[in-house]
């Protein structure tokens, strides 16, 4: 159900964070860490399963590229999921970190 919307809060700081989804108590997440100036590594992807399929996990890499097109920052989709969802997402390309 991709594009559904989520109150999505970040948090951390300049070297680490996560973004985070609640839905019905239940909270997923993306984390992330820096490489270096402008590379953000996505790591990790955690939905639990209560409620997963409902598109949480979109809606938190959504909310990540925003930031990186907002801040200028480029990713390393560490993370399967985040790489699948470059991969669907062409459009994506240039914040993509080599």
């Amino acid at each position: 159900m991709a594009g559904s919307s989520y109150d999505i809060e970040h948090v951390g700081d300049e070297d680490s964070g996560e973004y985070r989804a609640t839905v019905d108590g239940k909270v997923g997440k993306l984390t992330w860490k820096k490489r270096n100036e402008g590379i953000r590594v996505a790591d990790h992807t955690l939905v639990p399963p209560e409620i997963g399929g409902q598109g949480v996990a979109a809606a938190l890499v959504d909310a990540l590229i925003a930031d990186a097109k907002e801040h200028g920052f480029k990713i390393v989709p560490q993370c399967s999921y985040v790489e699948h969802q470059f991969d669907e997402h062409p459009e994506w390309g240039d914040l993509r970190a080599q």
